[in-house]
């Protein structure tokens, strides 16, 4: 996932989907980035504009959040092995060299293991669990591990001045939460959330049984949007991801699925996805989803407009659909009959190319599918 703010003189988070790379606006500042804890295998940071040593190393603790146990933060260019040459605007060798230290020591408070320095290029290490730190962290005066916050909540959540807490375990060599398998593995396999019950009625039967559903549904999807096979998409969003099967159903098409868990749903099942292999993103579809307009090639809605029919508007949602998706752009929209006929005279203002079509299901279903593609002609042009 690359990660970029909105910049008056470079749009790097446009450039990145444009080229067909997963990429979110967003700003590391007071609040956490939306994703859950225990995400990212690897951080990277290069000319990133993170002042890493403010407010007593806040935004490291973050970093130490996302990344899953063992995983590496790489930094490039400086502070980091600032007496390599480089030329950069108002950095004095004073000002660097106490940077430098600072997040040393911070990274050090962490836990962090530093496994390469090597020219304008450092790498650490975060830790498999706790055990072996709980003494030195004493020593080192890091800061206290956090009690009572859920560290998977990320919607307009503060940073908080702790340390997120690994799950408990056993042994030393132990790794905190369990293993993930090694892709493409990992992305059919139980994920250590679900294996270990850390979210309470998530079975691995119930898991296992929604990704047979969604490898049907997604067959479906392939005969009403024939670009599909064709190459024609490659920028793929899931507004109501779940367990994120249907990324995993699309692994045979050549896209990649940006999963979004609406924040005010129960089950947060974020963290799953991202044990998977897969990325994605908590939002509220009453608000403006952070990327450009036009980034995306297909959108798929299952259950949002019931969820959110309370909340907001049907044409404030596909207004903000239509924004996202790209010139001849297409959408699969799954919900109750009712709602999807509303949906379909909304989407007629947008003047989408749409129709109602049945589900994979055979007999009465209470629900259908509204097939949006435009690539297609209008009516009677």
């Amino acid at each position: 996932m690359s990660i970029a703010p909105r910049e008056r003189h470079g749009a790097h988070v446009q450039f990145a989907l444009e080229r067909g790379l997963p990429a979110m606006i967003g700003v590391l500042g007071a609040r956490r980035l939306p994703y859950p804890s225990r995400s990212f295998d690897m951080v990277h940071c290069a000319d990133c504009h993170v002042s890493w040593t403010a407010h007593d190393g806040l935004y490291m603790l973050e970093i130490d959040r996302l990344l899953r146990p063992s995983g590496y933060w790489v930094m490039s260019r400086p502070p980091i092995s600032w007496k390599s040459p480089y030329k950069g605007p108002n950095k004095t060798i004073e000002n660097l060299d106490g940077q430098q230290l600072a997040m040393e020591d911070t990274a050090n408070k962490l836990c962090w293991e530093k496994v390469s320095d090597k020219g304008t290029v450092s790498v650490w290490r975060k830790p498999i669990n706790h055990l072996h730190c709980a003494q030195e962290a004493e020593f080192l005066r890091s800061p206290p591990l956090c009690t009572e916050d859920d560290p998977d909540s990320a919607w307009y959540v503060n940073i908080s001045m702790c340390r997120t807490r690994l799950p408990r375990v056993e042994l030393v060599g132990d790794i905190a939460g369990g293993p993930v398998e090694k892709w493409p593995q990992r992305l059919a396999a139980v994920p250590p959330r679900i294996a270990n019950r850390e979210i309470k009625g998530m079975s691995i039967q119930a898991y296992k049984h929604d990704f047979s559903i969604w490898k049907r549904r997604v067959e479906l999807y392939g005969t009403y949007l024939k670009d599909l096979s064709h190459r024609s998409y490659r920028n793929v969003m899931d507004m109501n991801a779940g367990f994120g099967s249907f990324a995993a159903a699309m692994l045979k098409y050549p896209v990649w699925v940006m999963n979004v868990v609406p924040a005010n749903i129960t089950d947060n099942t974020l963290g799953i996805i991202y044990e998977r292999g897969l990325i994605g993103t908590y939002m509220d579809w009453c608000e403006a989803f952070s990327t450009y307009p036009r980034t995306y090639d297909l959108i798929h809605a299952n259950g949002v407009f019931s969820l959110y029919i309370d909340k907001c508007g049907i044409l404030d949602i596909l207004v903000e659909m239509d924004r996202i998706l790209r010139p001849g752009g297409a959408a699969i929209i799954r919900d109750a009959a009712d709602v999807v006929l509303k949906v379909k005279e909304a989407a007629d203002r947008l003047q989408w190319r749409s129709r109602v079509v049945d589900t994979e299901d055979e007999g009465p279903d209470p629900q259908k599918l509204l097939i949006v593609d435009n690539s297609l002609p209008l009516p009677g042009s």
